[in-house]
């Protein structure tokens, strides 16, 4: 184990299934948390059984989001089951997460209100789909869900289909908020003594990630468009077809295009009153992007990303997933963490302390391997 992690200590309870509650707690867990996961016993986490690949007996998924916690199976259903989540709650966590369906912690009194009025220290945060107040506020929801009610589905894609992000990106997203907001709620104890109730949802996540195209709209009335991989506000920001494949170049100021230029060895671009400046770039996109399509198509991607680079100029080529996995550059940030399984790696957390990055988390946890943990709470 890594010493002196930031939340070493704390103890954490998770009534939580699928992505985002799961993603929350494995953050607080990599950073030194004793996470305790409380499923179902009625077969735990749906995501126990979702189909794909396996690490070891489990799905990848799942072991992603929840190596390395304990397990404990209760009987919702039992009343005495949940009386003992709640002592343990009481007398062990430092912090419940949970994302059941709105209200249905509050049903079995394992919500924050109950809770917190026994345990005023207690960190509780609800993940919820919608948040605590509105007309939706107690309807469920999911990540592709969100994407598509909040707008990120209407900007993304090709003017002829939208399109989802093809990642967790909201489910992860709340993760991360609920991660932060969790850690300063930590940080206030340790100044007041008291605990606090934390929200996160999905929507408002989706609306937080949807801020810049709702910043242009409050302020113009602008809709964005879906371009694919063209970007919004500079010129050139897109995808070109190079001799092998596809080459994304951003260019933000005219120093970058001037670069450009001569990489291409076309130092007329960089002068020429169509593409001379940010506006005049914007104004006359289509001729610059039939320029620098013809140019880039004469040499193959990974020739231009050289060149490009060594201009610095600012460019990625489109990479598929294999190509990312065997990077260099992928096995130079050491984030690919090794698993029990010789031949998996999973992604840990993409920061470092003092230069060392959290350790890993552990095996996945068989439903119910530390239920014995409710027995002292059992009446």
């Amino acid at each position: 184990m890594q010493a002196d992690r930031p939340l070493d200590g704390i103890t954490v309870l998770e009534i939580g299934t699928t992505i985002a509650g799961p993603y929350a707690t494995r953050i607080l867990l990599q950073l030194g948390a004793e996470v305790v996961k409380v499923e179902n016993a009625r077969g735990g986490d749906p995501f126990r059984h979702v189909a794909g690949p396996r690490i070891g007996d489990a799905p990848a998924v799942f072991r992603l989001l929840n190596g390395g916690k304990g397990s404990i199976a209760a009987d919702f259903s039992d009343p005495a089951d949940v009386a003992a989540v709640r002592r343990l709650a009481l007398e062990e966590a430092d912090v419940v997460l949970q994302n059941m369906r709105p209200g249905a912690a509050d049903r079995l009194g394992l919500g924050a209100e109950a809770l917190r009025a026994a345990n005023p220290r207690l960190i509780y945060c609800n993940v919820g789909a919608f948040g605590t107040e509105g007309p939706l506020s107690q309807l469920p929801g999911y990540d592709p869900l969100m994407q598509a009610f909040g707008g990120i589905v209407a900007t993304t894609g090709t003017e002829a289909a939208p399109a989802r992000v093809g990642v967790s990106l909201v489910d992860m997203g709340t993760a991360m908020w609920a991660g932060i907001a969790i850690a300063s709620a930590l940080r206030r104890r340790e100044v007041d003594g008291v605990g606090a109730t934390v929200d996160v949802a999905l929507f408002e996540t989706t609306l937080a990630l949807m801020g810049i195209p709702l910043a242009n709209y409050e302020a113009a009335g602008l809709v964005p468009e879906r371009t694919g991989l063209r970007g919004p506000i500079v010129v050139p920001n897109r995808d070109f077809t190079t001799a092998d494949g596809l080459l994304v170049v951003t260019i933000v100021s005219d120093a970058q295009f001037q670069r450009l230029a001569e990489a291409f060895e076309r130092p007329d671009l960089a002068t020429d009153p169509r593409f001379a400046t940010a506006v005049a770039r914007h104004e006359n996109e289509a001729e610059l992007v039939h320029e620098m399509n013809a140019i880039l198509a004469t040499r193959p991607r990974a020739e231009w990303t050289r060149l490009l680079d060594a201009a610095d100029v600012p460019n990625s080529p489109v990479h598929m997933l294999p190509e990312v996995a065997a990077h260099p550059q992928t096995e130079a940030s050491g984030l690919l963490r090794q698993t029990e399984d010789p031949a998996a790696r999973l992604v840990g957390l993409p920061l470092r302390f003092d230069g060392a990055r959290p350790d890993g988390d552990g095996p996945t946890p068989a439903l119910g391997a530390d239920s014995a943990r409710l027995d002292p709470y059992r009446e």
